[in-house]
């Protein structure tokens, strides 16, 4: 067996313990500098009184500290009775058990709801009582952030991302992400998104929870529907990544990689694709709450996304038609050449118009002819952007 820590109650008993006996130690510490001076001075040759003023405190206080270093306690030898009755702490231990956050305030509105006649007041005192015994915790101990570190699993197959990694084709890695949706009043989903940074290809599926055999299901799905290889998975570390999430990674010969903790911004392609699954699907259309008739939905939405939305990231171009070569370029522009103008030095932009150009100039460098781009014959170009273009 086991002992990872013992009850909140010992922990806040000693720590009001070491309080107390911190600040009575410092006390009596400070009480016998005091005689410790009076008793030098005295030694010194001075007297009685004038030693007094020398330390700065009365001979009645240094006589009476001579006998008690210690504080004597001031509270009265006969204190008031209380006036409560056994089924009044209970009913208020009851209510702070099912409202830990609330005080005298709420709770003694409700004990007179029940027919009790007791005031806040009283009803502070007894949760003073209660709080002094352990049986109910302070409202700032509720507050406090744990100090404890939480346990969690060891991974058996995944590893932590390498700083600066980043995929360089289609399917090298691909960021994996869960999103809390609400679709009705008390009926929510979890919506799995797979999202190719390279590729800007996107895989979805709802589930009634995130687990990990929901994960592994969803794995299966992103296999078999992005059109290229998949190699490596990016997660976080979400409990629905582990167990039967890893296994199957592991059984299919996939790179697991989980981020850093407290790092979501590597994560960022996906968490711009939870974006738009949230405001462009689920935000503007009349959905089931059922997971069995969203998921049909849901494909249809992914289709669309993946074939006929155009993506900025893409200069337009859908994911569909992405081209495993592409590298977004700026837009290139259309140079019109007069019959018989030649460039006499290669030029960066687009390809020259081959109705109006020489047949000796060629895109990009003289010598041979370039590809057919048809423009109007009315449309021409200034000498000034001939310069910017060769430049």
């Amino acid at each position: 067996m086991q002992v990872f820590g013992l009850q909140a109650g010992v922990y806040r008993g000693a720590s009001w313990a070491s309080r107390l006996t911190a600040k009575t130690s410092d006390i009596a510490a400070v009480r016998r500098d005091a005689l410790r001076r009076f008793d030098q001075a005295r030694r010194d040759g001075l007297g009685a009184e004038q030693a007094a003023k020398a330390v700065g405190v009365s001979r009645a206080s240094l006589n009476r500290w001579s006998h008690r270093l210690e504080p004597k306690s001031h509270r009265p030898l006969r204190t008031r009775p209380k006036s409560w009755i056994s089924q009044l702490v209970r009913a208020v231990q009851a209510l702070r058990e099912d409202f830990p956050m609330w005080g005298k305030a709420k709770l003694g509105p409700l004990l007179r709801d029940r027919g009790f006649d007791v005031s806040d007041a009283t009803v502070g005192r007894i949760l003073k009582i209660l709080m002094d015994r352990g049986v109910v915790q302070p409202v700032p101990t509720l507050r406090r952030k744990r100090l404890f570190k939480r346990w969690t699993p060891q991974r058996k197959y995944a590893v932590r991302l390498p700083k600066g990694m980043k995929p360089d084709r289609p399917g090298g890695l691909v960021q994996v992400d869960t999103v809390f949706i609400t679709l009705a009043p008390g009926r929510a989903i979890k919506h799995f998104t797979a999202y190719d940074p390279v590729a800007k290809w996107t895989v979805a599926k709802a589930a009634r929870r995130a687990t990990a055999a929901a994960a592994s299901l969803f794995l299966d799905k992103v296999l078999a529907e992005m059109p290229f290889p998949v190699s490596g998975i990016q997660v976080d570390g979400g409990s629905e990544f582990k167990a039967e999430f890893e296994e199957a990674c592991q059984a299919k010969g996939l790179a697991l990689y989980e981020l850093p903790p407290k790092s979501p911004q590597l994560n960022g392609a996906v968490e711009r694709c939870n974006g738009a699954w949230r405001y462009e699907f689920y935000g503007v259309y009349d959905l089931p709450a059922n997971v069995e008739a969203l998921n049909p939905l849901l494909d249809s939405f992914q289709h669309l996304y993946n074939h006929h939305r155009p993506h900025g990231a893409l200069a337009g171009m859908t994911p569909a038609r992405y081209p495993p070569s592409y590298k977004p370029q700026r837009p290139r522009r259309l140079i019109c050449l007069e019959p018989g103008q030649v460039l006499d030095r290669p030029f960066k932009t687009d390809t020259v118009c081959q109705s109006f150009a020489d047949p000796t100039v060629l895109h990009g460098r003289p010598g041979k002819c370039g590809d057919a781009v048809h423009v109007r014959p009315d449309r021409r170009f200034p000498d000034r952007d001939l310069q910017r273009a060769s430049q």
